[in-house]
This record gives C-alpha cells, sequence and structure tokens, in this order.
C-alpha cells in the first residue's frame, strides 16, 4: 500500500474549517454511516422477530427499529466527531464530511444529539425500558470506551464487537412488549434467555474475522491515523489470521448452542450451518497460509455473504 496519501490542510484535520451549510443528502448518509447502521436495522428485525414468533405486533417492531436506527445514527455521528483528526489522515476516510469540512462540527453535534436522544426517547416511551438501557448501553459502550480505546489498545476489536452485538438484544428484548403493570419494571431474565445469548455471541464472533480482515488489509492507514490495532506491524500476517481462523472455528463450535437448547429445527439447522461455517473457516484457513490482501478479501467477502445465509437459516429453521 502506498504512502503518498495526500495530507489535507490544517484546518480539515482540526475539524475548525465553517461549513457553509451545503452538504448533500450524500453527506448526510455518510455522517449517519448509513450502510453500517443497516446492519443495526436487520440485526434487530431478526431478533424481534425469532423471540415474537406468531406473536408478532408489527407496530411495537415498527417502533423498536425507529428508535434503535435513531440511536445508531446518533452513535455514528458522534464516533465520527470524536476522530475528525484520524479520519483526516487516512486516504480512505479524509473525504468524509466532517475531516472534509463540508459539515462543521456544531452541526453534527447538534445531530447527533438529537438522533440519539430521539432514538432512546421513542425507545422508552414506544416500546420498553429494557430496549431504551440496551440502546443506551450500547451508545456508552461504542462512543466512552470502543472508541477511545482504539488509540490506546488493541483490545479495541473486542470491545467494538460487544457494542455491534448489542443491537440484536434490543430487538429480543423489545418483542417482550412493555412490563406488565405488576411486574418488574426492568426484565433482567430476558437477557440470558437461550435465544438472547445466541444472537449475541453470534454477532459478536461474527465481528472478529470480518474487521480483522479489514484490520489487516488497511493496517498501513490504521498505523498513519493513531489506531493501535491487532494487525498493526503484522507485516505477514501470521498474528492476524490466527485470530481470524480462532474466532471462526468458535463461531462454527456455537451452532451447537441453538440445538442444544432445543430452539431450532436440529436436522433442519445443524447441516447446514456447519457446512456455511466450514466454507467460512475454509477462508480464513487460506487466510493463514497465504496471508496476502487477496485471501484477507475473499475472508473479508466471505463474512459479508455469511451474516444474511446464517440469520436467514436461523429464521427459517427456529421452533
Amino acid at each position: 500500500m502506498s504512502d503518498n496519501v495526500t495530507q489535507p490542510e490544517e484546518s480539515k484535520i482540526t475539524g475548525k474549517q465553517e461549513a457553509d451549510g451545503a452538504f448533500t443528502l450524500r453527506d448526510l448518509l455518510a455522517l449517519t454511516k448509513f450502510r453500517l447502521s443497516a446492519l443495526v436495522i436487520v440485526t434487530t428485525f431478526v431478533a424481534f422477530w425469532l423471540r415474537a414468533g406468531t406473536k408478532m405486533d408489527i407496530w411495537l417492531l415498527v417502533h423498536t427499529i425507529i428508535g434503535s436506527t435513531l440511536a445508531a445514527f446518533g452513535s455514528a455521528v458522534f464516533n465520527q466527531l470524536m476522530e475528525i483528526e484520524p479520519d483526516s489522515r487516512m486516504k480512505r476516510t479524509a473525504d468524509r464530511p466532517l475531516p472534509a469540512g463540508r459539515i462543521s462540527p456544531s452541526a453534527a453535534f447538534g445531530i447527533g444529539w438529537l438522533l440519539s436522544a430521539l432514538g432512546l426517547i421513542h425507545l422508552v416511551h414506544r416500546v420498553n425500558a429494557e430496549s431504551a438501557a440496551l440502546t443506551a448501553m450500547t451508545l456508552a459502550t461504542y462512543l466512552f470506551i470502543y472508541t477511545p480505546l482504539k488509540r490506546q489498545s488493541t483490545v479495541n476489536t473486542l470491545v467494538g464487537a460487544v457494542s455491534g452485538a448489542l443491537p440484536p438484544l434490543i430487538g429480543w428484548v423489545g418483542a417482550a412488549g412493555p412490563s406488565p403493570i405488576n411486574g418488574s419494571y426492568f426484565r433482567w431474565d430476558l437477557l440470558v434467555e437461550p435465544g438472547a445469548i445466541y444472537l449475541f455471541a453470534l454477532l459478536f464472533l461474527w465481528q472478529l474475522p470480518h474487521f480483522l480482515a479489514i484490520n489487516w488489509m488497511y493496517r498501513d492507514e490504521y498505523v498513519r491515523g493513531g489506531f493501535v490495532m491487532l494487525a498493526n506491524d503484522d507485516e505477514q500476517g501470521a498474528r492476524t489470521s490466527r485470530h481470524a481462523l480462532a474466532w471462526s472455528i468458535a463461531m462454527l463450535l456455537l451452532m451447537f448452542q441453538p440445538v442444544i437448547y432445543g430452539l431450532v429445527k436440529t436436522w433442519l439447522f445443524l447441516p447446514p450451518s456447519l457446512l456455511l461455517n466450514l466454507w467460512l473457516c475454509q477462508r480464513a484457513v487460506a487466510f493463514q497460509k497465504n496471508p496476502d490482501r487477496a485471501s484477507a478479501r475473499r475472508l473479508f467477502f466471505g463474512t459479508l455473504i455469511y451474516l444474511p445465509v446464517i440469520l436467514a437459516l436461523s429464521m427459517l429453521t427456529w421452533k
């Protein structure tokens, strides 16, 4: 990867340039990381659907998705506000609205605050306290632990995977609806139901080979941005590929959990899920044997195929 990255002007690096207010819809979508936030919508929907089953409340589902999506947009805005300077150093992020100066930090702060607040308020009033609390936890983990940790420790990848695995839990508890009048205000037992554990673990484990492949492909840019990633200085890819394979194997073993707890129709779920996981593991093995950009890219795209397929398979075979 070439080191000849054009450095932005100083005003863009500091984020002090005043935007002229003429940002486009494309800028707004980039500011809210719309494509990444789509993952929140999908996983929230799947989790809600799995728990609700035949007792699906469509409006409750709509309100759960609206609240969690608004909060996801808000967290994306605050994340970019906190990373204007490192984003300006990396070629793949330098043209984002904030480092490029198309949106001012003050405007972005207002947008982020409004979206996050609306999301939390909507959930607590239209869904339940559990979904609002989990959404607040997601925001706190993502913004106050994961984002600062990216410049301090490689542990940030694990913390980021935790925040990314919480949206399915939001959908899961959202499907439970409001607490009964005579019941507990916050139902902790919802979080330890076998289905909730499966979905959280699935999203947590999936993110690790997914992001490790990205980290290794763009390791030079992460170093330039000042981020401390596992792939930093791993020129041969041995360390990164070893971790990617280990987490892929852990995801394969997870496929037995919904079977053990009777969540799925065993013979419809287990064979195809194991084949799918073995296919992903094969890509991780290929990355370990020949850790070049091409094999890392194949693993990355493999994870993109894997997630929607395993979620669809879970939905089709869920009891």
